[in-house]
C-alpha cells in the first residue's frame, strides 16, 4: 500500500537546480530538466508505487543525466504509443521526450532505472 500523497522532491529538485546553475548551465534548460525530472520522479510514485523512489544525478562537463530508480519491472510504453487524448493522465513521458536529447528505461533486478539525459548547450 503507498500513500496518499506524492512524496516531496522539492529538496531533489532544490539540489539539481543549484548543481546546473554552479556549473553554467542557461536557466530554461535547467527549467527543462527540473519539469523532466519532476515528471519521472511522480511517475515512479504513481505508477510504481515506490513511497520515496531514489534519484541519481550524473553531470559531466557537457551532459546532465538523471535516473529514477522504482521498485516496479513494468518498462515505459514505447516512443510511439500515442497518450488517450481523454485520459487525465498519460503524457508524462512524452512531455520528458519532448525536452530531453535522450530518454529511456532499464530494467533492474528490483525493479527498473527510468532515466533522461540532456546536453549542454553549445
Amino acid at each position: 500500500m503507498r500513500a496518499f500523497n506524492p512524496p516531496d522532491c522539492s529538496i531533489a529538485r532544490a539540489e539539481l537546480r543549484a548543481i546546473l546553475s554552479s556549473a553554467g548551465w542557461p536557466p530554461d534548460v535547467i527549467a527543462d530538466a527540473e519539469l523532466a525530472f519532476h515528471e519521472l520522479y511522480i511517475n515512479a510514485w504513481q505508477h510504481a508505487g515506490s513511497p520515496a523512489p531514489s534519484v541519481l544525478v550524473s553531470l559531466q562537463p557537457a551532459k546532465l543525466r538523471v535516473a529514477v530508480c522504482d521498485d516496479c519491472p513494468d518498462l515505459p510504453p514505447e516512443p510511439g504509443t500515442p497518450a488517450d487524448p481523454y485520459s487525465l493522465s498519460g503524457r508524462g513521458l512524452h512531455l520528458v521526450r519532448a525536452l530531453t536529447h535522450r530518454f529511456g528505461a532499464t530494467a533492474t533486478k528490483t525493479g527498473k532505472v527510468t532515466w533522461f539525459e540532456l546536453d549542454a548547450a553549445a
